[in-house]
């Protein structure tokens, strides 16, 4: 019985016949941490100014002297807090007040209690 391993159809080595590598560069970016990562990337392909570092995740850039600061992150922002930017405190009571007379209008009370 032959192993799990065969590919039936071929034979050793004829992978390599049916192909042509992509022609790569390696490229070299450095972290605030100095750690240094060498990628391999495809030599026609527009090379990343910033690649996160995967020992510490911080951002890392090609200049060795000079990696890039930490990304700045903002903080978490809840759903109220990204209405607040887009409306002021008027228009909000406004909506507000056109909600619950359509919802008493719904419900058959009067407009205003």
């Amino acid at each position: 019985m032959p192993s799990g391993n065969v590919i039936r159809g071929t034979r050793i080595g004829s992978a390599a016949e049916r192909y042509q590598p992509v022609p790569c560069r390696a490229v070299t970016y450095w972290c605030r941490n100095d750690h240094h990562t060498e990628i391999r990337i495809a030599a026609d392909a527009e090379v990343p100014e910033v690649w996160d570092c995967p020992r510490c995740g911080l951002p890392a850039g090609q200049d060795a002297q000079n990696p890039p600061g930490r990304a700045r992150l903002e903080p978490y922002k809840t759903h109220l807090a990204y209405v607040k930017e887009r409306r002021s405190a008027e228009e909000g009571e406004a909506i507000l007040a056109e909600a619950l007379a359509d919802l008493r209008r719904r419900r058959g009370r009067p407009a205003a209690l």
